[in-house]
């Protein structure tokens, strides 16, 4: 990145007479439940990142949904063909630098990052910030901690040369909007305690249904005949996007004693906009050391750099920009989102930025631009995404999308469940409650509400409102369907079983949103149409109850988990990182990188010997609490175009070149 010059400094506060409203991102007095209850400190030390809006965009999105062909591009040649005019970045750090604030541009000519006291940006920009706090979440499948947070309640204003120009302006507030999409098993033990025995999972001869090692993904999945042919990410490099930083070496004893993986490749952690702080159960070290530990495990010969941010706008942005503009990294994983319904309250109370997706979408099509791969988990919420990521107790139960998995830009990672029978116990009646999940299906945690209401005694929507778990799928209220989805078969029309139908709809977000729901015990088969962006792209396993073994330190003592080996793990946030490692995998087999994988993976869909086995059964044996699947289609939005054949794809992208 590129700093303020003494020259630009020196131009301080004369950039212009005319002043214009921006976009500011979190309006943080319009955020659910935050209240009040003093001003911010004029000597806080802040970071705020000003994206701006890429003057060809609309031919950038275009040649992105197309796929860019190789060689790709440089860094310097994307920002020459697709970011702002160097005067105009000037601009904005010459004003800012008038108020004793430091910038620092991105090479991509989209983002210039400032750094200051509260009491600068507040001058600069005319607004006045003020103290926050919020309620913790009580309710819903996420777990979102009471936070107290700086933010603004006014828009900024900037000389209109500038604003002009700009997307949005992330970072006024540091409240932290994204959650981590892994989720624990609840079935495997009773409520309360941290599953079933980590010593008998690794004792056992047969690993237990939730004790899956990275090795159950790459057999699966089809990985292992790149192995023998000797490709396993070497000359690659991987990037990881967290919000939380790792626990000490974690990774590198998950690979020696858990998993039995020699690596070669080396793995950096860099700190993006100072990083994320100690490693901590609260900030969610499980899911970086889960990104780290899985996708070094698919690629045991990559390099890996992991890209430790703040989890706040600012953090996220310039996080996935710093990735892009490295550049060293041909593909790279994000297992953080949030749900579009909760950006898209905040934008309608005022309260974030219009332009937040495009300023995502931006960081996504430069990757993409360059050749590189990226992977977003697409939620752990089947299609009800929205609950339980708003702050208090009342929940949006209406059907959404995980963001920023529901760029048309990134590929979005959904999940399934592995076939497995378990013995849950004696129900209150005598009888044994036995779960038997004959083949992978799309992952939906509606195939345990009946029994587990049984087995404690409780009525069918109280077990259910206890347990919204699955893959995220469903159509995007934002983006519009990209063109590499347009006439493939089920990105449409579809299928569904409503087993929840939305109730108590009230206007406490800003829009009207439902905050109950009725359940169908037996719900019929539905057909229906969607617009826009349909997610996810593809699937793998993310059910915890057909999960993982997970190695995080941090996590002892918290839930009842008394060993930091545990098992029962799962949700999109495992799919997204072994997608990351199976590219690197590919890319080191092709001797090259394979690029923005979704123009390409359509196409192949198409063939008449499809890299993916689409998961088109219709009914409740497969659906992810809504979407189910459409015989005969080449996708649907409960798991996208289904689970890869991850050699197949290889052999493809080699024959595609």
């Amino acid at each position: 990145m590129v700093g303020t010059s003494p020259a630009l400094a020196a131009k301080g506060r004369a950039a212009g007479a005319a002043k214009k409203q921006v976009d500011v991102g979190i309006n943080a007095a319009a955020i659910p439940g935050a209240k009040v209850f003093g001003t911010t400190p004029a000597s806080t030390p802040e970071t705020v990142s000003f994206v701006f809006r890429s003057p060809n965009l609309a031919g950038l999105e275009r040649q992105a949904q197309t796929g860019f062909p190789a060689p790709y591009l440089s860094v310097a040649q994307f920002a020459a063909q697709y970011g702002q005019p160097t005067a105009t970045v000037q601009a904005l750090q010459s004003y800012l630098a008038g108020y004793g604030i430091a910038t620092t541009a991105y090479p991509n000519n989209l983002d210039v990052v400032a750094t200051g006291r509260a009491g600068a940006f507040d001058k600069a920009l005319s607004v006045t910030q003020q103290q926050y706090s919020t309620p913790a979440s009580t309710s819903g499948g996420e777990r979102i901690a009471a936070q107290t947070f700086h933010g603004v309640s006014t828009l900024a204003t900037l000389p209109t040369s500038i604003a002009d120009n700009l997307v949005a302006i992330l970072g006024l507030t540091n409240y932290q909007p994204q959650v981590s999409n892994a989720q624990h098993a609840v079935a495997s033990a009773p409520a309360g305690t941290a599953g079933s025995s980590s010593n008998a999972c690794l004792q056992a001869s047969g690993l237990p249904n939730d004790c899956n090692l990275p090795s159950t993904f790459t057999q699966h999945y089809g990985l292992t005949p790149l192995y023998r042919s000797h490709a396993t990410g070497q000359g690659q490099t991987l990037g990881i996007i967290t919000f939380a930083s790792v626990d000490p070496g974690a990774p590198d004893y998950f690979w020696k004693n858990v998993a039995g993986i020699t690596r070669t490749g080396t793995v950096t952690y860099q700190n993006v906009d100072g990083g994320s702080g100690p490693a901590s159960f609260n900030a969610g070290s499980a899911e970086t050391d889960l990104d780290v530990e899985q996708s070094g495990s698919v690629a045991p010969g990559a390099n890996i750099v992991v890209y430790e941010a703040p989890n706040s706008d600012a953090g996220s942005i310039d996080a996935l920009f710093t990735a892009a503009t490295q550049n060293v990294a041909g593909s790279v994983s994000q297992s953080w989102g949030s749900a579009e319904t909760l950006i898209q309250a905040l934008q309608a109370e005022g309260s974030e930025a219009a332009g937040y997706f495009t300023a995502f979408d931006e960081a996504f099509l430069e990757m993409d631009a360059q050749g590189q791969a990226s992977f977003v988990s697409a939620g752990d919420g089947g299609a009800y995404d929205a609950y339980g990521q708003f702050p208090g107790t009342d929940q949006p139960t209406n059907l959404s999308v995980d963001n920023p998995a529901d760029s048309p830009y990134a590929t979005a990672a959904g999940g399934t469940t592995l076939p497995y029978r378990a013995d849950l116990g004696t129900a209150p009646d005598g009888n044994e409650i036995i779960l038997n999940v004959a083949h992978e299906r799309i992952w939906g945690w509606d195939y345990l509400w009946k029994p587990l209401a049984e087995l404690n005694g409780v009525d069918l929507l109280t077990m259910a409102e206890s347990a919204i778990g699955g893959g995220g799928g469903g159509f995007s209220a934002v983006e519009p369907q990209p063109s590499y989805q347009q006439g493939v078969s089920g990105t449409t029309a579809f299928q569904a079983v409503p087993w929840l139908t939305p109730i108590d709809y009230t206007s406490e977000y800003g829009p009207s949103l439902p905050i109950g729901w009725t359940i169908n015990p037996f719900p019929s088969v539905i057909k229906g149409t969607g617009t826009g962006r349909a997610i996810p792209d593809v699937s793998a396993n993310a059910d915890p109850e057909s999960g993982y073994l997970l190695y995080v330190p941090s996590n002892i003592g918290h839930y009842g988990f008394t060993s930091a080996t545990e098992p029962g793990w799962g949700g999109t946030s495992f799919v997204a990182p072994q997608l990351n490692g199976a590219a690197a995998v590919i890319d080191s087999a092709l001797g090259g990188r394979s690029g923005f994988w979704n123009p390409a993976i359509y196409r192949f869909a198409r063939y008449g010997n499809s890299p993916f086995t689409p998961l088109n059964t219709a009914g409740t044996s497969n659906d992810n609490l809504y979407y189910t699947g459409t015989p005969g289609t080449l996708y649907n939005p409960g798991a996208g175009l289904g689970i890869p054949n991850l050699a197949q794809l290889e052999a493809d992208f080699s024959s595609a070149g």
